[in-house]
């Protein structure tokens, strides 16, 4: 079973966002603004990130989209070693991850970890905030789970 099938399975809530990191921030939300705009831009610089087990300053430009209730997310890496450089430097471009915003993170990592997916960039904002990107050997797909409540971090 593929990996999008067994993710299928978890009963995870729906994709709440697609991203893709791209070389220019500029030309690609000028180029889709008729799809996804208007945008929103933002730093989304992530200080003091744990990257495949070291810690790691990453300086990134954010860009946010809609269509429908989906959030289109454009990331284009600035600095630090993290799963947006890794991609490009592999030559990549484009579609990079799914989102899904998840209650408690930590009770979810078990259940990826089961299916072979292991955690690869985190970030602990607040004790309510944090993100993990996850990835599968052999499969493009890489999965970041939010959890966040909906009025935005807390202390």
């Amino acid at each position: 079973m593929s990996a999008p099938q067994q993710l299928a399975q978890l009963g995870l809530p729906p994709i709440d966002q697609v991203a893709f990191v791209v070389r220019d921030l500029d030309s690609w939300t000028r180029r889709h603004e008729a799809l996804f705009g208007p945008f929103h831009y933002m730093d989304g610089s992530v200080p003091a990130s744990q990257y495949r087990g070291r810690e790691s300053d990453v300086e990134l430009k954010l860009a946010f989209g809609r269509s429908g209730d989906l959030e289109i997310e454009y990331i284009e890496w600035v600095s630090g070693d993290s799963p947006h450089r890794e991609f490009l430097e592999a030559g990549g471009e484009g579609l990079h991850h799914v989102r899904y915003r998840v209650e408690d993170l930590q009770a979810w990592l078990p259940r990826f970890e089961e299916l072979g997916f292991e955690p690869i960039w985190f970030k602990q904002f607040s004790s309510d905030t944090a993100f993990v990107y996850l990835e599968h050997a052999g499969d493009s797909l890489i999965v970041e789970l939010l959890q966040m409540p909906e009025g935005g971090p807390g202390e």
